[in-house]
């Protein structure tokens, strides 16, 4: 039993060691494409038809910017008042638009490459309450809550971006929200940053605070560590003012922009799952049109989300196995048209981390990164169908998106990997097993993935270690991070800087900052 324990421990410790990036069994950026929910046929049937809704159908509610643009370059605003995209302008679009897009972090080491197939995933979602599980309740969310999920998240390996998980209960003044969102984010993290503004001077004053922040607004323009995300849509097919107003702004300010069409099936969208993608891809390429008529080639991500509603309810089923579907369908069209391509999963219809909570964000997560989604959204932390964020839940959930990236890397067949002379040395060798083999201790660290919460202790051991339970295990190491973990890659010459020119909501006490 001591030798056993002995090589136990001493397994324990190798697989503790740090690892280079390069030799981790998974990293973002693994490519996906496996996963194909979507014959060849059926891409060519849904590409079609996406045209023909950008042709004969077209976009409502164009403003008077977006319809001079766009009709500059071939558009037509008709009678209706509807503006339509012919095939050619659209593929125009497609062929000048940027492909092979970087994310950047606020540290390079972060930054994420969205071509091909290649996976990231990352946390978003705008909830209005915190699923607070300590107390089982539901309380409104804060600027702390959007603070400290950011810190967390710096903390998770396989959380490769950081988009707002929630909205700013405590602050009603719509800009200060909207700056104090940016702010709290860029200083919660290193890694890149999502967010939203309702209205274009808030945009306008918030890339002011970047300039500062990233050192003058050439170094911003330089790596822009912070995209917008634009819902230029109310789905089915109209345009909306104010978020065109935003695409302008940030496209002239160099900021990335995701394009987000989030119509819900069988209520803005078709009921059909063929439909509801053939709505989002028109909805995300009629945005991408406009993008390119102000800047051709300026950084855009197609963001097709569409969600579904449970038929018998008209509520939104963010864990059903049909969202998985519609995500990975977008995803591959996505690699069908080689563009930029986010998509939402993982946001599970439970109220707090439970069996339902894991099942719908493992299954619904495994699926968009096995097919080649560049950005899962919504991937960690979210419930109630995006009602609600856990915090304890971003680091369960980093073992689950760990697990589904596994997945997505597949099985290497090689020479070395079928192991054929190690299996020879332990046969012939009557050494009846691998466990002390060169080739096992080599592979341990490389070939397998080990939770950090999930629990495979045997039943003796179990309780003997107290019968540890998995989400007090998350709870203590969420308050280990909000005790210890103050982030301070922004100095504070420049917080202060911020603070003297922009309406900052947390204090500097409340961020481990001194006075």
């Amino acid at each position: 039993m001591a030798r056993r324990s002995g090589g136990r421990q001493a397994k324990i410790a190798l697989r503790k060691a740090a690892l280079a990036e390069d030799l981790k069994p998974v990293r973002g950026g693994i490519p996906g494409g496996q996963y194909r929910p979507l014959k060849d046929s059926d891409i060519e049937l849904i590409n079609d038809t996406v045209f023909k809704i950008l042709e004969e159908v077209g976009f409502a509610d164009a403003t008077e910017h977006c319809i001079e643009t766009c009709t500059a370059i071939g558009a037509v605003y008709g009678e209706d008042q509807r503006l339509r995209f012919p095939r050619a302008v659209v593929e125009d679009a497609m062929s000048k638009c940027c492909r092979n897009l970087v994310l950047h972090g606020q540290d390079p080491k972060h930054d994420l490459e969205l071509s091909g197939s290649n996976v990231h995933f990352s946390t978003a979602g705008a909830a209005v309450m915190i699923a607070d599980q300590e107390n089982n309740e539901y309380r409104e969310s804060t600027a702390q809550d959007l603070y400290d999920m950011a810190r967390i998240t710096d903390q998770c390996d396989n959380i490769h971006m950081f988009q707002r998980t929630c909205v700013l209960r405590d602050i009603t003044d719509n800009r200060a929200m909207d700056i104090n969102t940016t702010y709290n984010s860029v200083m919660g993290t290193t890694k890149h940053v999502g967010a939203s503004w309702t209205e274009t001077h808030h945009l306008e004053d918030t890339l002011k605070m970047l300039h500062i922040i990233a050192g003058g607004e050439d170094k911003w323009r330089e790596r822009p560590f912070v995209s917008i995300s634009c819902c230029h849509v109310v789905p089915p097919m109209k345009f909306t003012e104010e978020a065109l107003g935003c695409i302008r702004i940030a496209v002239e300010g160099g900021m990335p922009i995701l394009l987000l069409s989030a119509g819900q099936s069988g209520a803005t969208a078709p009921a059909c799952l063929a439909g509801a993608v053939a709505q989002a891809w028109a909805e995300c390429l009629g945005g991408l049109v406009y993008v390119n008529a102000i800047k051709p080639g300026a950084p855009a991500i197609l963001g097709t989300w569409p969600f579904v509603s449970d038929l018998r309810t008209g509520a939104m089923s963010g864990g059903s196995p049909e969202q998985a579907l519609l995500s990975s369908a977008c995803a591959q069209m996505g690699n069908y048209y080689d563009l930029p391509t986010g998509t939402a999963c993982g946001m599970t219809d439970a109220k707090f981390p439970d069996y339902q909570g894991g099942a719908e964000r493992a299954y619904t997560t495994a699926c968009a990164a096995s097919s080649g989604a560049n950005i899962i959204y919504e991937s960690a932390g979210m419930y109630a169908s995006l009602l609600g964020a856990c915090p304890e839940s971003l680091l369960m959930d980093n073992d689950v998106l760990g697990a589904a990236l596994r997945i997505t890397r597949g099985i290497e067949v090689n020479a070395t990997t079928l192991s054929f002379d190690v299996l020879k040395d332990v046969c012939i060798g009557n050494k009846g097993h691998y466990l002390g083999s060169e080739q096992t201790l080599e592979v341990m660290q490389t070939e397998y993935i080990y939770p950090e919460f999930g629990d495979r202790l045997s039943p003796n051991e179990w309780n003997e270690q107290g019968k540890p339970v998995l989400l007090e295990k998350a709870r203590a190491r969420k308050n280990e991070i909000l005790s210890n973990y103050h982030p301070m890659h922004i100095s504070d010459e420049i917080d202060q800087q911020i603070r003297e020119q922009f309406p900052i909501f947390l204090s500097r006490e409340a961020m481990g900052r001194n006075q």
